[in-house]
């Protein structure tokens, strides 16, 4: 990133708000108990804002969330989402759209996971794949992505390469920790890191992979061993943002590396779980 990249793209952000808002740079000093040669400073990219004349800004400008974030990553700061409750009424039609693409990924194994992995909901596929093979009352009590995986019978039981995977995935929760400074992140990789199978070498291992949106694993199916692609896809809001706009939601699917393998049977039974909604 070129010197003052930075300043100049949080400048640009500052000038188009101010023109939503059609307010002038005396103006936004006024209201910020400053100078509007400070404002000239901050668009040109000769002065960089400090947190709080961001804040301040923000509030000044009425940003929402949404934009206020925008502003804090365009001068090179993390942003700040507060936590949404997914089971909140006012989301109950992102609820149900959830619901219709559960039910579309059958006869594939989904589930939709939080920006902790917690479960929130999966399609039938999911509890037929995994009844045949795990207790009910298990399978059941399954709250949590991660846990579930690389617990129930040990990553290297059902990962290929479950090192890498094990390890990225510690990266991944290690810098949004970093970034957020969030007591939950800390604790959710804290517990993380109390997996046994977790590599003792795990960053340097991390540091030398790019992030995937899937990898390969091996599971139980038929009596047999058979290898399928594990694949997320992000559900999040357009923009810069979208990857910190909360709820952050992952949709993550088996599919089968062998494009043959007939799955419809496992969705023609009765099937129930708490997290199934269909």
């Amino acid at each position: 990133m070129a010197e003052g990249s930075q300043e100049l793209t949080f400048g640009r952000f500052l000038k188009f708000w101010r023109g939503v808002h059609s307010i002038s740079q005396e103006e936004l000093a006024h209201r910020l108990d400053s100078s509007p040669r400070h404002i000239s400073r901050l668009e040109n990219g000769s002065s960089r804002p400090s947190e709080t004349m961001i804040e301040d800004i923000a509030s000044a400008l009425s940003l929402k969330q949404r934009d206020r974030n925008h502003l804090r990553i365009s001068a090179g700061y993390s942003p700040k989402q507060e936590k949404v409750d997914f089971h909140a009424s006012e989301l109950k039609w992102l609820r149900k759209a959830m619901n219709l693409s559960l039910k579309a990924m059958d006869p594939y194994p989904s589930a939709l996971l939080d920006s902790s992995s917690n479960i929130l909901m999966v399609n039938r596929a999911w509890v037929g794949f995994y009844q045949a093979t795990i207790p009910a009352a298990e399978l059941q009590s399954v709250s949590n992505h991660y846990d579930f995986l690389f617990s129930r019978k040990g990553a290297g039981t059902l990962l290929t390469g479950w090192q890498d995977t094990l390890s990225m995935i510690v990266m991944s929760m290690q810098q949004t920790t970093l970034l957020s400074n969030d007591p939950e992140d800390q604790r959710l990789l804290d517990a993380f890191m109390a997996n046994p199978n977790v590599p003792e070498d795990w960053a340097q291992r991390a540091a030398k992979l790019e992030p995937m949106a899937s990898f390969r694993v091996q599971a139980e199916f038929q009596g047999r061993l058979e290898k399928f692609y594990s694949v997320n896809q992000t559900i999040g809001a357009l923009g810069p943002a979208a990857y910190i706009s909360e709820p952050k939601l992952t949709l993550s699917t088996l599919y089968p590396e062998d494009e043959t393998l007939d799955m419809s049977f496992i969705v023609s039974e009765e099937l129930t779980h708490p997290l199934l909604n269909y």
